[in-house]
């Protein structure tokens, strides 16, 4: 693998390859950050064009509307599966390190413990059949790939569900969150340099989980939200029943960061006290 001197940072505008730009900037590393008016990446030629160029490449361009994705499965797989084989095969033939982000929904989301990196994939969801074809297509395609899988992100720079909860209790006062979901809420900014991290220690090919540390419900982190805010509103626990989506929910998105300590990689500190280090900057 070649020194990571040159990134490339696809789906940029995105809330996580925003905060890729941000660190590969503070850190002086040199990068270009490609929309999808930049580089089509279901275009081989442009892909490959624009792969040939980068020493590393993260990949976050996904097509991530999880309920519409159930009615617009081969959109869906477009972009999440073939589009990420074929950023795969242009680093392959490059000799480029591709970083390609996944997700919890590849798993049934039925555990009681946390998901290890090879457990076996069983999507329930459109969306997550796709991401799992991506993996597939990514790690069939690049020997020194690595994919990072995470959930339940949140960031500054875009819509995500912490923003979402400080605005709803705000307006109404009264609001209920299910509390039958268990996942590990993650900023994207750690996320970001969990990546740096992982390229930077030269960590073997394979799968990787990305999140924080720690677990907990959709309802505890909206009341920790709601108490970062310094909103006056009581949040109350409800069930996924009471709130039927189109695409199934995990009610399991917790996973397990074995392989990151095997690389020497430190993992994503605990998902309580990364948010209270956020919350100002993400409810600004």
């Amino acid at each position: 693998m070649r020194s990571p001197e040159r990134w490339l940072v696809l789906g940029a505008g995105g809330m996580l390859a925003t905060d890729m730009e941000l660190l590969l900037a503070e850190q002086g590393r040199e990068f270009t950050a490609a929309t999808r008016d930049d580089v089509d990446i279901t275009d081989p030629g442009a892909v490959h064009q624009a792969v040939a160029q980068a020493d590393v490449v993260v990949n976050c361009a996904a097509y991530t509307a999880v309920d519409a994705a159930e009615t617009d499965e081969p959109a869906a797989l477009v972009l999440n599966g073939t589009a990420a084989g074929l950023v795969a095969q242009a680093c392959a033939q490059s000799g480029a390190r591709l970083i390609h982000i996944s997700t919890d929904y590849v798993f049934a989301g039925d555990a009681d413990t946390p998901y290890a990196e090879q457990a076996p994939v069983a999507p329930r969801s459109a969306y997550g059949r796709t991401k799992a074809e991506g993996e597939r297509l990514v790690l069939a395609a690049q020997a020194d790939a690595l994919v990072v899988r995470t959930a339940w992100l949140y960031g500054a720079h875009g819509q995500c569900f912490p923003k979402t909860i400080a605005r709803v209790a705000q307006e109404r006062g009264d609001i209920a969150v299910v509390d039958d979901q268990h996942g590990q809420p993650t900023w994207t900014r750690d996320l970001a340099a969990f990546i740096v991290g992982l390229v930077d220690a030269q960590a073997p090919a394979g799968i990787y989980h990305g999140t924080s540390s720690g677990q907990c419900t959709w309802f505890e982190f909206a009341s920790a939200v709601v108490m970062a805010a310094g909103i006056d509103a009581q949040v109350n626990p409800t069930t996924t029943e009471a709130f039927p989506r189109p695409a199934p929910r995990p009610a399991w998105s917790v996973l397990g960061h074995d392989a990151a300590a095997a690389a020497g990689v430190e993992s994503i500190g605990h998902w309580r006290d990364r948010w209270q280090l956020a919350a100002s900057e993400v409810l600004a």
